[in-house]
């Protein structure tokens, strides 16, 4: 499937992005308020969302690691089969974490990880998705912070990619269906 964004229709403006990112920040410094809080950043799509958030938490004992996972390939389904890219730099063991997730889509890529990071002692272990993507939930998954629920469509823009491109829209848009 080719892809232009003459094609896509935006689903989220870059001021509703912008908006839902303010009131999760002030929600998540709220409820961090008096802890430490290692924020993990599922590349490659959540790093525009990462940027924004985090400057949105104002929380002196904030610190940021990255965390590589993939199963999507160059499709615009899941493939169900998820592979690390990139581990963790920082130990995580006794730590409030919270992972930053572009989308939830079927839940596996988020179970996977969950699984993972349990191994590693972390005090407690919280998420902050973007978006939520009920519709194809294949292992349900405890999200605390949420950003948009969308409906069961392809989206692009805001970090999210096909074949890589189209990470750098201001917007998250959907593919128009012909």
């Amino acid at each position: 499937m080719e892809i232009s964004s003459d094609q896509l229709d935006v689903l989220y403006s870059e001021e509703a992005l912008q908006e839902r990112i303010l009131e999760l920040g002030k929600k998540i410094e709220e409820d961090y308020r008096d802890k430490d809080l290692h924020v993990i950043c599922v590349l490659k799509g959540s790093f525009l969302f990462l940027a924004d958030l985090v400057r949105a938490i104002r929380h002196d004992r904030l610190s940021v690691d990255f965390l590589g996972l993939s199963s999507y390939g160059n499709e615009t389904k899941s493939s169900g089969v998820v592979r690390m890219t990139q581990d963790l730099t920082i130990p995580i063991e006794g730590k409030h974490v919270l992972i930053i997730e572009d989308i939830i889509d079927t839940g596996l890529t988020m179970h996977y990880l969950l699984e993972n990071l349990r191994t590693r002692l972390p005090k407690s272990i919280e998420i902050c998705t973007l978006l939520h993507k009920p519709a194809n939930t294949e292992k349900p998954v405890d999200m605390k912070y949420i950003g948009f629920t969308i409906p069961n469509k392809f989206v692009i823009g805001y970090g999210l990619d096909y074949a890589e491109c189209f990470r750098n829209l201001p917007y998250i848009g959907v593919v128009r269906q012909s």
